[in-house]
């Protein structure tokens, strides 16, 4: 059974754009349990990096009208998904599809957030405070290459009651496209295991969306999860954005973070739908290819399943009580 830290299959098909990843009618070939659904707002693309060195401007923030607008919509695309909406850890289960519903970037939350609860009551059990553009409770990390996220000013007080109130809800914070500083403030803040959903290893990529071992250690001791991103630009050391990047790349990032803060802290976190992904990798009916490329770099029975699945059904059963 397999449970996915991040997939952007509704803001695809709002688009009205091709899916790549996401094909629901062949999860049982994949194992495909579910995992977190993403309603992403978006802003005009920024053109992908053709240099080895990059430094993409983000665009301008969004209005809380405007992104509340287009996420009542993208909510109405979520609910007309072949599948069930997941609000307790023991919602996945083989042979079904559970979904997490996730807002990635917290601009549909009114600033004095007297909405969160109406979202709460809507589903709402994973919240990423950014994406990547500044909002009104944080900063995010631009898209740059080579570069930590060290990146601007921390969490805003709007920010930091934010997150209190969703632990207060079982609401999930979600640290990935987080800048550093904003990182630190929450971890200082929250009761929660931390996670990063979609986010992988500075040391090994030198990409700002990608966490240092500090923000990994952090993790770890907090009980937390990082959710592997499967966005090759992402993975590879060179930060290049090439399609022909072999799968071993994922397994990499999982074996350093699985060896500097334990196996009980790394899962998978594709981004299927909302990145450039390995071609080895042919969406969610292939999930068991990558899982062989695991098992072929000595990963066992017990690692694969925290891997897999166990280890975010542990971290939702604390978060979301």
């Amino acid at each position: 059974m397999i449970i996915d830290g991040h997939n952007d299959l509704v803001s695809r098909i709002w688009r009205n754009e091709e899916i790549r990843h996401m094909h629901l009618d062949r999860s049982a070939d994949g194992d495909f349990a579910g995992g977190f659904f993403a309603l992403y707002i978006p802003s005009p693309t920024p053109a992908p990096p053709t240099t080895v060195h990059y430094a993409l401007p983000l665009p301008d923030p969004l209005s809380t009208e405007e992104a509340r607008r287009v996420a009542d919509e993208m909510y109405e695309i979520f609910r007309t998904l072949p599948v069930e909406l997941a609000t307790a850890a023991d919602d996945f289960q083989p042979g079904r599809v559970a979904a997490i519903l996730h807002i990635e970037g917290a601009e549909p939350i009114e600033p004095d957030l007297s909405n969160l609860e109406e979202w709460h009551e809507r589903g709402l059990r994973s919240l990423g405070l950014v994406w990547s553009r500044a909002n009104a409770f944080a900063e995010g990390v631009p898209f740059r290459f080579p570069s930590t996220g060290d990146t601007g000013p921390g969490l805003t007080a709007a920010g930091k009651e934010l997150v209190r109130r969703c632990n207060d809800l079982g609401i999930l914070v979600d640290l990935s496209h987080l800048n550093e500083a904003g990182f630190w403030d929450v971890a200082a803040l929250s009761s929660a295991p931390l996670v990063a959903t979609h986010s992988n290893v500075n040391a090994l990529c030198a990409s700002s969306r990608n966490l240092t071992d500090a923000q990994l250690d952090a993790v770890g001791a907090s009980g937390g999860v990082v959710g592997i991103n499967f966005a090759v630009s992402f993975l590879r050391e060179d930060g290049h954005n090439d399609a022909d990047t072999p799968l071993s790349e994922i397994v990499r990032h999982a074996t350093y973070v699985a060896e500097r803060i334990g196996v009980d802290h790394v899962a998978l976190g594709s981004d299927f739908d909302g990145a450039l992904v390995s071609e080895h990798l042919d969406g969610i009916a292939a999930l068991p290819q990558l899982v062989e490329e695991f098992r072929t770099a000595g990963w066992d029975d017990d690692a694969v399943a925290k891997l897999t699945h166990r280890n975010w059904q542990r971290v939702l059963a604390e978060t979301w009580r």
